[in-house]
């Protein structure tokens, strides 16, 4: 099952995606769970499954997507996770990078991804994203996927001249992260480390690997993080990039406006956005 948040004619909503439209479950239990996160806190992916084989009543074209996790209470993001990636980065730390992302910075498919005016290396960063659907403290890693929900796509777009000494300020500027377009529920994940990532910039192949390639698969992840901070329902963990990013290409390839970037991951889904330059005056830090 497919589920994606949107907005409808001014009307916040998510449903079921199909390939006749979307089962809209906000006209039918948004008086129960008004958000996808909500069906997630509350443990009711079942109830929205109920409605699987009812006919679409939206057309994908009729809407914008959001994205698929709007308002997560903790969006973690995991850097230097790909054996080419750290060849990259000369990477050497055997633990996990982790840095945050706020709410604010993410956007949702085929929504435009923002280039901060300010900056001169907008770097793309295809990614797999975890959505978690039970909360949990301390989690065993043999009981790691069972805590999660699904699976999405994500473009962890990457302001690299202002990351220095640390990732957070390279990462968290306005719709800079798109996510989406949907979440792929985990039955139909078997395996998250057995899938294929690809990242596209204008049509030409710049990230081409394989989640297996994950120094730190995606169980020891929500071990790992578990072990500091509780896990709840429709946290986000990012889980990082291949090898093959703007930065370390010679001569370097960065976003610029009116590009098109779309992250492919098998049996997920394929998000593209396109990148618009921010004006200076909108750009938080410009004074």
């Amino acid at each position: 099952m497919k589920l994606a948040s949107y907005r409808h004619h001014d009307r916040k909503s998510y449903g079921i995606v199909t390939d006749n439209g979307i089962i809209d479950l906000g006209d039918k239990i948004g008086h129960q769970y008004s958000t996808l996160k909500d069906l997630l806190q509350w443990n009711a992916i079942d109830v929205a499954r109920q409605y699987v084989d009812y006919p679409a009543n939206i057309m994908a074209d009729d809407i914008t997507f959001l994205p698929v996790i709007e308002a997560p209470g903790k969006i973690f993001c995991v850097g230097m996770n790909y054996a080419d990636k750290r060849k990259e980065f000369a990477e050497t730390n055997d633990a996990p990078t982790l840095f945050v992302r706020f709410p604010d910075s993410q956007t949702g498919h085929a929504t435009p991804v923002i280039k901060p005016a300010l900056s001169n290396e907008f770097d793309y960063e295809g990614e797999l994203a975890v959505i978690i659907g039970k909360p949990g403290t301390h989690i065993d890693m043999c009981d790691a996927l069972n805590h999660v929900a699904g699976y999405s796509c994500y473009m962890d777009g990457s302001v690299r001249d202002w990351q220095h000494a640390w990732f957070t300020a390279g990462k968290n500027w306005p719709q800079t992260g798109a996510f989406g377009p949907y979440m792929t529920t985990v039955d139909e994940i078997p395996d998250p480390n057995a899938l294929f990532i690809q990242t596209y910039l204008n049509g030409m192949l710049v990230q081409n690997d394989s989640t297996a390639s994950m120094i730190h698969k995606v169980a020891d992840l929500i071990r790992y993080i578990s072990t500091f901070t509780s896990l709840s329902a429709g946290d986000v963990i990012i889980t990082g990039s291949p090898g093959g990013v703007g930065k370390k290409r010679v001569p370097p390839l960065f976003m610029r406006e009116g590009d098109r970037v779309e992250v492919v991951i098998e049996n997920i889904g394929r998000l593209m956005n396109t990148i618009v330059e921010s004006q200076p005056q909108h750009d938080l830090l410009a004074s």
